[in-house]
């Protein structure tokens, strides 16, 4: 198990350093002068020269990079001020950390997805349950029915209908904000219940179908039938047997899923005028922001590559058949 988590976290930096340099790269590629966008309308030649020696302009573009790697690992110093480790650079647009900037807007993405995975997991894997154990019944089709008209929708769409149907018609909710946790639980659950109601929507569907799916398939398995051959009970093969089976592709699923959603639910995010990573993503893409761009795809991508490490080593505790090497 070391040895295989050991290769699979050094793949993942490598993966990052690709990322990293890609993103970097490319920037410089694209029209825009980042300094005379941070230098504003009444730039003066004198202040375009200060601006770009502060922000490291003025040095050649590997050596920018350079500077931007090494920064993560042993911190780095500005005009403004000196950055901590991990530095991820100084935002060109408002001379902000950018790594103080992201953890800022991180206690959004992390309760939206919270909020979202405890709903969704609970209704679409429970749903999914019923309709296998029912299958062929009419509460086995109203589920699959229901999941297939909720998969077909999407959050952009649903969520105005939603906004408009309780809150700007009827006044039922508030208009959905972000509120710290620990100046009160209740408020931050209330300021959020639409959003994780209409993500979960979407999501209860996936994994209500896939549930079922991998349920059905694998109560046709021979050891679930051995099982059922020697006597025990309904109950106990179900859940002791065939459920332990079909989890392994709805914990892939859900690796992948979860750390998309930490990285950043930009079109939640948006629909909702709610700022977290994903809403800063694009914000700082439209500002040709080009650290505060690498610091959300470093971050949105490190979560990803986490989540899938944890998930492969998961397989080797769900299903007994998997060894990792």
């Amino acid at each position: 198990m070391l040895r295989f988590l050991v290769r699979r976290v050094l793949g993942a930096s490598v993966i990052l350093l690709l990322i990293s340099a890609v993103t970097f790269f490319l920037f410089f590629a694209a029209p825009g002068d980042p300094a005379m966008l941070a230098c504003g309308k009444n730039c003066t030649p004198d202040a375009l020269a200060i601006i770009r020696e502060n922000l490291g302009l003025d040095k050649s573009i590997p050596h920018q990079y350079w500077l931007f790697l090494s920064g993560i690992f042993t911190g780095r110093d500005f005009a403004i001020g000196h950055c901590d480790a991990p530095c991820l650079g100084v935002s060109f647009n408002d001379r902000t950390m950018v790594w103080d900037t992201i953890i800022d807007r991180l206690p959004v993405t992390v309760s939206l997805t919270v909020g979202g995975l405890i709903i969704f997991l609970t209704l679409g894997i429970g749903a999914g349950l019923l309709a296998a154990a029912k299958k062929g019944t009419m509460v086995d089709k109203a589920a699959s029915s229901t999941s297939l008209v909720l998969s077909s929708l999407q959050i952009y769409f649903i969520g105005p209908v939603v906004l408009g149907a309780v809150v700007y018609s009827t006044g039922w909710l508030d208009a959905p904000q972000y509120n710290e946790f620990f100046d009160g639980p209740l408020a931050w659950a209330a300021g959020l219940l639409i959003p994780w109601v209409v993500m979960s929507l979407i999501f209860t569907a996936q994994y209500t179908r896939m549930t079922r799916a991998m349920m059905i398939e694998q109560l046709q398995e021979d050891h679930v039938r051995t099982a059922r051959a020697k006597g025990m009970g309904s109950k106990y093969v179900f859940f002791r047997y065939a459920w332990r089976g079909a989890m392994v592709p709805i914990v892939t699923i859900l690796g992948m899923d979860l750390g998309g959603m930490l990285g950043g639910a930009v079109v939640t995010e948006m629909t909702f005028g709610l700022a977290g990573i994903g809403r800063l993503a694009v914000d700082s893409v439209l500002n040709i922001d080009l650290p505060l761009t690498m610091g959300v795809m470093l971050v949105g991508a490190t979560f990803i590559l986490l989540f899938n490490i944890l998930v492969d080593a998961a397989y080797a505790f769900i299903d007994p058949r998997v060894r990792l090497s």
